[in-house]
């Protein structure tokens, strides 16, 4: 009997991994398929598209592509600039949507509920219908720099960047995962004499690790892939990120081959905080042995 139930739990297990490892092929196969394209001349990269060949790396394979992506646009100083954006919004998203979220959860003070209901309401609001409005007000507004006061936001990382730092799904995100935590924790520490600053830096943050990994992965794609914004309020191309980079592989002829050498290039950085975001998350699970 014993033998048995090993044998049908080891079953189990094996087709557990068989469907796992479907799901993994078939997400693999897209980002499969752009890196060997990216490797091959236009003709030979239609001509594969119709068989398994385009998923090898088969025929005439070099690095002619990105040397050619490079010198039709300025990639390096796109992908600087993602990252820049990216990696400023989310380390300040991440900090003022917390706060938000703590004072949400756990501070009592009146109408609290009601805006909390208004910052959920923008979640059903599409961008497109506050584009026009947006881009009116960041147009005029003052911002006070190293040569004084400039009037306007426009071409400006700022522009990219102060829009977007808070947002309702992140703070939605924050006080679901601080109303499970063990309310004991809290009063303990305002026993003890701490203050709600000390308790949100030094006790509801360290055991948050896997809502920070999740709104960090989530609000980074948000923003790696942003578009529409920076194509309406930057014209100069030193402050353009690569989404709006993309259309210049397009004009005139379009070379596939660039097309498929620029999107490797700047799919990197996303696996990479993917990775690392999600070691973080593991980990932060492991440490942290708090049961709601």
């Amino acid at each position: 009997m014993a033998a048995r139930t090993a044998d049908d739990r080891g079953l189990r297990l094996a087709m557990r991994y068989a469907v796992l490892s479907l799901v993994a092929v078939i997400f693999i196969f897209p980002l499969l398929f752009m890196v060997m394209s990216s490797l091959k001349p236009q003709a030979q990269l239609l001509a594969d598209t119709s068989s398994l060949r385009a998923f090898l790396p088969v025929g005439d394979i070099s690095l002619d592509n990105y040397r050619d992506a490079f010198a039709r646009a300025p990639v390096a100083r796109f992908m600087v600039n993602s990252v820049l954006v990216t990696g400023v919004t989310v380390f300040l998203s991440l900090v003022v949507c917390s706060l938000a979220a703590f004072s949400f959860a756990f501070l009592q003070w009146r109408g609290r509920e009601l805006l909390l209901g208004l910052v959920l309401a923008t979640l059903i609001v599409p961008f497109e219908t506050i584009a026009i409005p947006l881009l009116l007000l960041v147009s005029q507004l003052p911002w006070i720099g190293w040569d004084g006061v400039q009037w306007g936001w426009l071409n400006t990382y700022r522009v990219q960047i102060i829009p977007w730092i808070a947002d309702g799904l992140t703070i939605f995100l924050f006080v679901q995962y601080f109303k499970d935590l063990p309310r004991e924790l809290i009063e303990a520490s305002r026993v003890e004499g701490a203050s709600w600053f000390q308790i949100y830096a030094r006790v509801v943050m360290p055991l948050s690790g896997p809502v920070i990994a999740t709104a960090a992965i989530l609000k980074f794609l948000v923003m790696y892939n942003q578009y529409l914004w920076p194509l309406i309020v930057v014209q100069q191309e030193s402050y353009r990120p690569v989404m709006v980079g993309l259309g210049y592989f397009f004009q005139l002829n379009t070379a596939w081959g660039e097309v498929m050498a620029y999107l490797t290039i700047i799919t990197v950085p996303v696996l990479a905080f993917y990775l690392m975001l999600q070691r973080a998350f593991i980990a932060s699970i492991a440490s942290s042995g708090v049961k709601g």
